[in-house]
């Protein structure tokens, strides 16, 4: 694949796989917060959609993919974890009941805590490494003359039969 046709598809990985960690970590973190304080019980679902956020998470960070896409990801992370920090010293810059109950939990959750700045830092850092920029390096093939003979193998000295 040539670096170009990689990098595109690190944008479109960058656009479109992001949105949905930070869905699944903000309604995995959310729904577990919410059901462990109305009923102390554990949210299978929240469970699920952590593993999956958690899992995407680990293929944007990955070194197969472009990096791109950790680059675009880490920048929505990082700037989605300063928003939280920047409303404590005052200025109110987050809506209210915008987002579903289990989604605003998780994210005040997680921004409040400081883990989606980490997880923004995370990305930005993956991406930096030069080896991740550069195309992979590719072999050509050695031919070989044919009309070479196959060397002569050694006298089998191990059987005695054939011993002179």
């Amino acid at each position: 694949m040539s670096n170009g046709a990689r990098h595109a598809l690190g944008v479109v990985a960058g656009l479109l796989l992001p949105p949905l960690v930070a869905a699944g970590l903000w309604y995995g973190v959310g729904d577990l917060r919410l059901q462990a304080a109305q009923a102390f019980q554990i949210s299978w679902i929240a469970i699920g959609a952590l593993v999956a956020a958690g899992i995407v998470l680990a293929f944007l960070a990955g070194s197969r993919l472009s990096p791109v896409a950790s680059l675009i990801g880490g920048l929505a992370f990082t700037a989605l974890g300063v928003l939280p920090l920047l409303e404590m010293t005052g200025v109110r810059l987050l809506p209210d009941g915008l987002p579903p109950a289990a989604f605003q939990t998780g994210f005040q959750t997680l921004g409040y805590s400081g883990l989606q700045l980490v997880f923004g830092v995370m990305l930005l850092i993956v991406s930096m490494f030069p080896s991740r920029w550069r195309s992979q390096i590719v072999y050509e093939a050695v031919e070989y003359d044919s009309n070479t003979a196959a060397p002569y193998l050694p006298h089998d000295t191990t059987r005695p039969m054939y011993r002179e």
